[in-house]
């Protein structure tokens, strides 16, 4: 499998209040799932890349992230009580899988914006 060749550019948006769950795929040049049994992956949100500070972090050592093994899905979730506490509206991530062997590519990275809750 060829790991350096995969980064998507997906901006995602987040409800404040709600529940949160992104799921994508990673397939191999034949359009076969890639099995991450064994991975690891983590994810950043920050104000900007060069930003120090961190708004919101995933990861699957915390269970925000959950991957597929052999169906090599990729699944971000936040439960209510995480997204309630936003209080940014924009940010960057980066989503980077770290393979068995301490080999690490990023997967995804885009913006992030977080759509006020109204009803509370």
């Amino acid at each position: 499998d060829d790991i350096s060749a995969v980064c998507l550019c997906i901006n995602l948006e987040i409800n404040q209040g709600a529940s949160f769950s992104k799921t994508f795929a990673w397939k191999d040049g034949g359009g076969l799932p890639v099995n991450l049994t064994f991975y690891t992956a983590r994810m950043q949100v920050r104000q900007s890349a060069t930003s120090p500070d961190v708004l919101l972090e995933l990861t699957t050592a915390n269970g925000r992230i959950a991957l597929g093994g052999a169906l090599g899905t990729v699944t971000l979730s936040l439960t209510p009580a995480v997204t309630e506490l936003i209080e940014w509206r924009r940010g960057k991530y980066d989503l980077e899988l770290v393979a068995p062997d301490g080999g690490v590519m990023r997967f995804l990275e885009g913006r992030v914006s977080v759509s006020r809750e109204v009803t509370r």
